[in-house]
């Protein structure tokens, strides 16, 4: 699937402000089964840009500000090519094709900061909430994975939150509601219990334009779980689906606000009221017919 992007933040201020150096997670993961045919930032006020990666070998871009401005503005577009137009083409080891199911032990350590544990306290009701929601999954490890995407799709309703954060898992469980980051960090929890190396990724997904999904015009969030044979697997629990072709993954990290889009601070000797305001299109581009 061919897909063009559109992702546009301006930050409105009501004097000029010195601005701290932004890290932007924007530019897509670039993988076998996703080409990015081309990107472009649109930066203003004028900004000198360095590419680097982080710890999780994300590819993420520092951008440093040279004065002050009263207006940040912050727009990248991009074309991509998608590939996973079957997200079950694989096969798993057959150690693992069942749950539970253990990591090698070379796995095991490199996978650590995906198979850390919640605090107690979150363990103990994530514990409760499976026995109550998930007490008879199935034994193979696919139709299990699909059934507890499905517990957490079908347990919660979609609240979309503008504010910035995320919500515990327990007050997600406790609302019984959240945005897709949310719905997101819950089910990385719920996995990690489980003993599934697991992992938070944000970027974007193409819905037809007859179908209104979730999170239109905004980016998405959603989980990577580890499964040997297979290795990332996404999982959508905002949709209660696995990861296809019409999403667009950016970064991925253990903690999720570690990988929030567009991240920095302004300086100023006075109070600064703020503005912000976000577009997001996703398009499918059409594809040359066949001669």
């Amino acid at each position: 699937m061919k897909l063009h992007v559109s992702h546009f933040t301006r930050y409105e201020y009501d004097r000029p402000v010195n601005l701290s150096p932004h890290l932007l997670y924007l530019r897509p993961r670039e993988t076998p089964l996703l080409r990015v045919n081309d990107f472009a930032f649109t930066i203003s006020p004028d900004a000198k840009l360095n590419w680097t990666r982080d710890s999780h070998d994300v590819l993420l871009a520092w951008v440093y500000f040279r004065e002050p401005a009263a207006l940040l503005s912050i727009g990248s577009e991009f074309g991509v090519e998608t590939f996973d137009s079957n997200p079950f083409d694989f096969l798993l080891r057959p150690h693992a094709s069942t749950m539970p199911f253990d990591y090698e032990a070379v796995e095991r350590f490199n996978l650590s900061p995906y198979l850390a544990l919640p605090f107690p306290e979150t363990r103990a009701l994530l514990n409760r909430w499976l026995k109550e929601r998930f007490a008879s999954p199935p034994k193979e490890t696919i139709p299990y994975l699909l059934a507890l995407n499905q517990a957490v799709f079908s347990a919660l309703t979609y609240q979309r939150r503008e504010e910035h954060g995320i919500q515990s898992s327990r007050t997600t469980l406790e609302l019984g509601s959240g945005a897709c980051r949310d719905y997101a960090v819950l089910l990385v929890e719920l996995c990690r219990t489980l003993g599934l190396a697991a992992r938070f990724v944000s970027g974007y997904l193409y819905s037809p334009p007859n179908d209104n999904h979730r999170t239109a015009g905004a980016m998405h969030a959603w989980v990577e779980v580890y499964l040997p044979g297979a290795g990332w697997k996404g999982l959508d629990p905002t949709h209660g689906v696995f990861c296809n072709d019409a999403f667009i993954p950016v970064a991925h990290a253990a903690v999720a606000e570690s990988v929030n889009p567009i991240q920095g601070t302004l300086y100023s000797e006075q109070t600064v009221a703020s503005r912000m305001h976000t577009e997001v299109w996703v398009e499918q581009l059409a594809c040359p017919p066949l001669s």
